[in-house]
Parts: structure tokens; C-alpha cells; sequence
């Protein structure tokens, strides 16, 4: 043990050497977190809501239909209760639900007016804006065409709120993107390059022949990165609440104890890229190439998973980033605890063994 802890030591100090190193990891998170202070707006289709009509009458039943015959929604749910709403809401089954009072048809016959609640989940606040605005469109077209040949001015009035993000800030949306992004690439790109440099140098087969299994000396050099990474996750944190007045709803145990799992999977994939590349630039090219792109474009980070085809949705569940942006909304936006993501939990530790079994198994064969 005391010879690993040499080893780290000794790659603690190579770190600490290089400034670039050091400014990519400590730097580069501070540095994203502060300029990302916008989120794109994207076109929002097929998205799952949830109806509870108290009335029932013809004229609910007709809103509901041009609801889900629109290219924006697909009704999901009929729900029976008010109660239903917020289970739906923390299963991540709807994005938007819809209230149609008691007596809807009979307010708009007899006092030309009546009212629709629109409820959606503000952890993503410009698609629950867009969702809303959507939904609006839609009751406005509804109410132009029922009083098209009356001659009584009837309205409809339309209250919405804005579940866990009432002030729709983008910065709910793109702190746990970031956090996702960051940590995959620094972790997976650093620690993939500084294996690879050692094999370029000459001085892994050094290490090698030290008393150390060779398990031990690549464990060894992905420490630092994995208590560097800590530092990262703790800058982030406190920038988010302090500075973009971003709350954790949830537990911020749970939220740390998930980061450093999802710092584990991003190192075990840099050790997968290391056994597989002979170069620092293939190392780096696969790292950023690989990683970068399908952490924005499939986590759901920048863009809905659910806009996109088939097979683009099927490749998204093999990209670590979107099961960790998924826990770090639910715990830190919505406040859910380990019951409301122990199913991405165990994804992200699927994807821990499996890298670092194909890894170890990679460095036995090279070491042989």
C-alpha cells in the first residue's frame, strides 16, 4: 500500500507541474460554468401530458382531443385526482398536465367563460415555457372556433404554473448539463492521456516491473484525477448555489455520492480508451470526439431525446452523461431522493463494471 500510495504521489506532482493540466481541470469547469448562462431553444414535439377533466362534459372532451391530435402533444394519462398529478410529475412519466374544471361546458353556455390549468415540470424551463405556449395556442384556436357563430363573448381563461423552476431560469436547465460534460470529458480525457504518454515515453514498462501488480500502477494514475474531480464537483456546486442562486432541492449527500460514481465511470472509460490507443492524439481524439458529442447532443443536456429518430434514442442509453444529467435534475432541481433514480443509479454502475472489467482484461493482455 505504501508503494501506491508513492505512485500517486508521484502522478499528484506531474500534475502539479503541468499548467496546462492543471488549467484544464481546475479551470475549464469554472470557466464553462460562468459563460453558460443561456440554454438553446428547441421546437418541442410528441410530448407526453397527462388530462384530469372533472367535467367531462362535450366541450371538455373536445379540447382534449385537438390537445392530442396536435403534433406537440401525446396524452399519456387520465388522471382521476389532483394527487395524481405530482406522482406523475416525480415518475417523469408527463411534462405538462392539463385541469379542466368542474362544469366546463356549462360555465362556457351559461357566463361565456371558463378555466383550464396548465401545470408543467420547470426543471426544463424552455420546454415548459414552449410547452406552455404550445398548449395556449392550441385553447385559443379551441375558443376562436366555438365562437365563431356565437353571438355571447366567450373566453377562456388559462392559469399556469411552473412546477420547481417558477421563474423559469435557464440556469436550472444547464448546471447539471455542465456538470455532466465537465466531469465525462476532463476525467475521460485526462486520464486516457496521461496512461498513453507514459506508454510514448518509455517509462511504463519502469513502472511495470515495480513489486506492484500492473492494475495497481494504472489505479494509481487515475486517483489524482478521481480527488481532483472532487474538487470540480465541489466548485460547481457552490457557483451554482452562490453565484446562479441555483437551489439543491435534494439531498447533497446524494448528490456528491452520484457525481463521484458518474467521476468513476468517466476515469474507468479513460482506461478503456488508453488500452486501445498508442498515441496522445488518437487518445484525445477519441476522448473529445467521442465523448463531446454524444454528451451534448444525446444527453437531453441541449436538445429533447424525444424529438429525435428511433435509432438516435436507442444510441442515447449508452452515453453515461444522459443518466447523470437525469439524477442531477431529479435530486438538485426536483429534489428527489435515491427511490426517484435508482434505476439510472444502477445504469451508471452497469456501465462502472463494464469498463473497467473490459480495461483490466485489456492491460492483462498488454502486459503479458
Amino acid at each position: 500500500m505504501k508503494q501506491f500510495f508513492s505512485f500517486v504521489t508521484k502522478e499528484f506532482l506531474h500534475i502539479w507541474r503541468d499548467k496546462r493540466t492543471m488549467f484544464i481541470l481546475l479551470g475549464m469547469p469554472v470557466f464553462q460554468i460562468i459563460i453558460f448562462g443561456f440554454a438553446l431553444t428547441n421546437e418541442v414535439k410528441n410530448s407526453k401530458i397527462a388530462v384530469l377533466d372533472q367535467s367531462k362534459d362535450a366541450a371538455s372532451v373536445s379540447l382534449i382531443q385537438e390537445l392530442d391530435a396536435s403534433r406537440y402533444f401525446d396524452v399519456q394519462q387520465n388522471l382521476t385526482s389532483y394527487k395524481e398529478i405530482e406522482t406523475a410529475f416525480r415518475k417523469g412519466k408527463i411534462k405538462l398536465a392539463v385541469v379542466l374544471p368542474n362544469q366546463f361546458d356549462e360555465d362556457l353556455q351559461h357566463i361565456n367563460k371558463a378555466s383550464v390549468q396548465l401545470i408543467a415540470d420547470a426543471s426544463d424551463p424552455n420546454v415548459a415555457s414552449t410547452l406552455t405556449n404550445y398548449a395556449t395556442a392550441v385553447i385559443m384556436d379551441f375558443q376562436n372556433r366555438i365562437t365563431s357563430n356565437k353571438k355571447l363573448p366567450y373566453s377562456i381563461n388559462v392559469e399556469t404554473r411552473m412546477l420547481y423552476n417558477p421563474q423559469l431560469k435557464g440556469a436550472y436547465n444547464f448546471v447539471p448539463g455542465v456538470m455532466a460534460m465537465v466531469l465525462l470529458l476532463v476525467c475521460t480525457m485526462m486520464t486516457a492521456i496521461t496512461i498513453v504518454r507514459e506508454k510514448e515515453m518509455g517509462t511504463m514498462e519502469v513502472m511495470l516491473v515495480s513489486p506492484m501488480k500492473p492494475q495497481m500502477v494504472v489505479f494509481s494514475k487515475a486517483v489524482p484525477y478521481l480527488m481532483l474531480s472532487a474538487v470540480n464537483i465541489a466548485s460547481i456546486l457552490l457557483l451554482s448555489v452562490f453565484v446562479l442562486e441555483v437551489p439543491i432541492n435534494g439531498s447533497l449527500t446524494l448528490l456528491v455520492a452520484e457525481s463521484l460514481l458518474f467521476t468513476l465511470v468517466a476515469l474507468s472509460l479513460g482506461l478503456l480508451i488508453s488500452t486501445i490507443t498508442d498515441s496522445q492524439q488518437a487518445a484525445m481524439f477519441i476522448a473529445l470526439v467521442g465523448m463531446f458529442l454524444p454528451t451534448v447532443m444525446l444527453s437531453g443536456f441541449m436538445f429533447p431525446i424525444e424529438n429525435m429518430p428511433l435509432p438516435l434514442r436507442t444510441f442515447s442509453n449508452i452515453v453515461p452523461a444522459k443518466w447523470y444529467y437525469i439524477i442531477v435534475r431529479s435530486v438538485m432541481i426536483k429534489g428527489l431522493g435515491i427511490m426517484g433514480v435508482w434505476k439510472e443509479t444502477l445504469v451508471l454502475v452497469g456501465m462502472l463494471l463494464f469498463f473497467l472489467t473490459v480495461a483490466v482484461k485489456r492491460f492483462k493482455i498488454r502486459l503479458q
